[in-house]
């Protein structure tokens, strides 16, 4: 999950903006533009929110099998997730504007108080909620399937939307530029509500805890999911390779077939390391490192906004080797193993983490 979100953050930082691709590829840059958008953008995000819905319902049954009551477990969750607000604040003011952590504490806020303490029969609603925008994505495909057809108008290449404080030439300068990005992102992030909602379902259901118990379910959530999102996906990043030309109508249709569809991606990802924990026989060293930095997901994803505002913002190191393309991909590559083997290394001497610390010491 976070080298999927640092292959799309770092490609962020490294072109100023967003989707963070190559507009005129060559060579090897066509595959990586097209496995970007195929896999990554507005896949990647999702994931984050399916495993925050399903972490809120762990959190309140760990808390109520230690004796607390569920309004005294409330209270704790409802200052958690204030406290994410914080941190969310400080890193997108500090670090980068593209924080999802205060949009979650907010999420988070509203499912403690309205979600968490429902029956099963009402949290089946999510279900047909997400049977919906199933529906709505076969909509948005047709309208943009038409748009292809009706094609007409010149070429119009894959361009990124510059993020003003990506680019700017100081420090100074990149704050108050993210001062101002953050609170439209942040706004943009809280319908993602509905993801953490399906996370809290499934978390009610114990479906990660019991994988074998569920491999149905996992796996046509997995095939379903990831078969949304990949199809999806695939003509913009058909666009984004430059082996797909059509005119900028078109584009944009095929642009909110993407981001739409992508919302399946966060399901789809979360059934597939399900499935994956299935064929795990024994706790090698890669899948304890690995998980080792799972459990430091707060540490690892801000380290990943440091990494990139010290190795690729203009004021900085601002890192160059080869096209800008392959600069982000080997640098989210690079900070990610880095992030892997620091997280085991923590393990080993029994550390929680140093952002974990101190959410725990701010909440408890």
């Amino acid at each position: 999950m976070l080298l999927l979100i640092g292959l799309a953050n770092s490609a962020n930082f490294a072109f100023a903006g967003q989707p963070g691709v190559e507009s005129a590829p060559h060579g090897f840059e066509r595959i990586l533009n097209f496995l970007k958008l195929t896999f990554v953008d507005a896949r990647a995000y999702p994931v984050f929110a399916v495993m925050f819905g399903y972490g809120l319902v762990q959190l309140f049954r760990r808390q109520c099998s230690s004796g607390a009551t569920p309004g005294a477990v409330r209270r704790i969750l409802l200052k958690r997730n204030a406290w994410l607000i914080g941190f969310g604040l400080a890193h997108a003011t500090l670090l980068y504007f593209g924080d999802f952590l205060g949009a979650y504490g907010i999420v988070g806020i509203i499912c403690t108080l309205f979600l968490l303490n429902r029956g099963d029969k009402f949290h089946r609603i999510v279900l047909a909620i997400w049977a919906l925008m199933a529906v709505e994505v076969l909509f948005i495909g047709a309208r943009a399937a038409l748009a292809v057809v009706n094609s007409t108008g010149p070429a119009h290449a894959l361009t990124n939307s510059p993020n003003p404080s990506l680019a700017a030439s100081s420090y100074l300068g990149s704050l108050v530029d993210r001062l101002h990005e953050y609170p439209l992102h942040a706004a943009s992030v809280i319908p993602f509500i509905m993801i953490v909602w399906l996370g809290i379902w499934a978390a009610r259901k114990q479906i990660l805890e019991n994988p074998g118990a569920h491999k149905t379910v996992l796996t046509r959530v997995a095939v379903g999911g990831l078969g949304i999102t990949v199809v999806g996906g695939l003509p913009l990043a058909l666009v984004g390779a430059g082996w797909m030309h059509v005119d900028k109508s078109a584009v944009d249709a095929l642009s909110l077939l993407s981001h739409v569809s992508g919302m399946f991606g966060g399901p789809g990802y979360v059934a597939l390391f399900g499935l994956l924990v299935l064929r795990i026989r024994t706790l090698s060293l890669p899948v304890r490192a690995i998980s080792a930095l799972g459990q430091r997901s707060l540490s690892g994803y801000l380290f990943q906004s440091v990494s990139w505002m010290i190795l690729l913002a203009p004021f900085t190191l601002n890192l160059r080797f080869g096209s800008t393309a392959y600069t982000a991909a080997l640098v989210a590559i690079g900070v990610w193993v880095v992030s892997v083997a620091g997280a085991y290394a923590m393990s080993r001497r029994s550390y929680r983490g140093p952002a974990e610390t101190l959410l725990r010491k701010l909440v408890y």
